[in-house]
């Protein structure tokens, strides 16, 4: 089991860069795949982007790439998601979470709040 805790959620105005983290606490955090998600308002939860145990695989929604980057910093146990350009339908609350071997997100933190203000 892997326990997530994220930070860096606030308000900006659109255009605005913030950086989320997600600290992990878990002697597997480093090996697994590591997904960052979001929920609106009244909307389902989806898939923003994750990077790969290795740090050598990204993956991200369409609407956010060339604006959003996901690292991590093994040595700290730390997966980040740097946002630039934000948007206002970028507001949402933002989940990380790790994944087991088989590719199912099992852990997840608290969320932090995203509002980006037109």
């Amino acid at each position: 089991q892997v326990q997530l805790v994220e930070s860096g959620g606030g308000l900006v105005q659109a255009g605005g860069s913030l950086r989320l983290s997600c600290a992990a606490a878990g002697r597997t955090f480093s090996i697994v795949t590591v997904g960052w998600f979001r929920q609106a308002p009244g909307k389902e939860r989806e898939f923003v982007a994750s990077i790969t145990g290795s740090g050598d695989s990204t993956s991200y929604r369409d609407s956010v790439k060339g604006r959003f980057t996901i690292s991590r910093d093994g040595a700290k146990n730390t997966v980040y998601l740097l946002m630039n350009r934000l948007k206002p339908e970028d507001t949402a609350v933002y989940y990380c979470a790790a994944a087991s071997p088989g590719g199912i997100y099992l852990d997840w933190g608290q969320g932090t709040q995203v509002t980006v203000s037109s």
